[in-house]
């Protein structure tokens, strides 16, 4: 059954349709010799297949190891429990589960034929789906966040709350859930039209045109626009309030710890706009590209841009955030075993 995903085409199909080659018998090679509509084995070197899984695997152990780290610091120090982390440990939950599909899509884009059935490969195809989309919406949450604590202080403690934060990505995960199983169901059953010519052995999704345009507006356009235009917003306050606090420095006047308070919050919205902008600067090429681009090769080269993306993101908390290398290195150190390790206050100086 062949599915293909909209502008997730590429990323999904890994590419061009599969090629006949003839062997040194002259004999044409299937997927499934027994079965009439098999698809027809490719050619693949050696040598690319091990080079390309040792990547894989480097990149998935990289992705998880990272993100269970942070997952792990969220969850065991009390200090980190607030409305931001909550959203950070969503996102980690989202790129640790796609670091343990790498190895399957490596598969997928790789081999010429896909053995695991046409239900895994819906299954499959739906949980990228839900991923991906759930990454989005956290980063949307992340924008709205700073947005309230930089462009409106004083009802931060009241508007953003962990039990509202909880909930927001609860409700989130839910409706990207329910709108991609919506999107499979609807074109994976009811679109007949696009069935044709299809053979088996192959892990693919397509889909109308006018689903195309509402994935493509409902899953990058207007998620990006909305957090593009909060950010360009945090920047511009955040600029006004460090000139002011600067120039009250440089005057020798008294700093008020709202000041202080706000300044911080001004660094941590920038440090979050920098894991936005490696998000977008990963996605974005990958967008045009799917649109424009029909080589198979600059397409699964993107689609690994956007998966490795998964393994920055810790990367950027541990080298912007000092309690989150300080959390790092008590884990790794398993200082986390000792008694109340949980209460330390990971803030402070070593």
């Amino acid at each position: 059954m062949k599915r293909q995903k909209g502008e997730q085409n590429k990323l999904l199909t890994g590419g061009d349709s599969l090629m006949a080659y003839e062997t040194e018998d002259q004999e044409t090679q299937y997927c499934f010799p027994d079965i009439n509509s098999s698809c027809v084995k490719g050619r693949s070197a050696s040598h690319g297949y091990i080079i390309i899984y040792v990547f894989v695997s480097l990149l998935s152990a990289w992705t998880v190891f990272l993100n269970l780290l942070v997952i792990i610091s969220i969850s065991h120090f009390k200090k980190l429990h607030t409305p931001t982390n909550m959203i950070i440990l969503s996102l980690s939950v989202a790129d640790l589960l796609v670091g343990f599909i790498m190895p399957v899509e490596a598969i997928r884009l790789t081999e010429t034929c896909w053995y695991f059935g046409d239900t895994f490969c819906s299954l499959y195809l739906l949980y990228i789906a839900v991923l991906l989309s759930a990454s989005l919406s956290n980063f949307v949450l992340i924008a709205l966040d700073r947005y309230v604590a930089v462009c409106h202080p004083l009802l931060y403690p009241q508007k953003i709350t962990i039990t509202k934060t909880l909930m927001s990505i609860c409700l989130s995960w839910a409706c990207f859930s329910a709108y991609n199983i919506t999107f499979v169901i609807y074109n994976g059953y009811f679109d007949t039209l696009y069935k044709t010519d299809v053979c088996y052995g192959q892990c693919s999704f397509i889909m109308s045109f006018h689903w195309i345009v509402t994935d493509l507006f409902m899953s990058f356009i207007f998620p990006c626009f909305l957090i593009i235009t909060l950010y360009l917003r945090i920047f511009y306050v955040v600029h006004q309030q460090v000139k002011v606090i600067n120039s009250l420095m440089k005057a020798g006047k008294c700093v008020t710890e709202g000041s202080v308070k706000r300044k911080s919050e001004s660094k941590a919205a920038l440090t979050l706009g920098i894991i936005v902008s490696v998000y977008l600067l990963c996605w974005i090429p990958y967008y045009i590209c799917t649109l424009t681009v029909s080589s198979s090769t600059i397409i699964n080269v993107l689609t690994w841009v956007v998966y490795a993306n998964s393994g920055l993101n810790p990367l950027v908390y541990a080298l912007f955030y000092p309690s989150f290398k300080k959390t790092f290195k008590h884990i790794l150190t398993l200082k986390i075993l000792h008694s109340a390790s949980s209460l330390i206050n990971i803030f402070t100086e070593s």
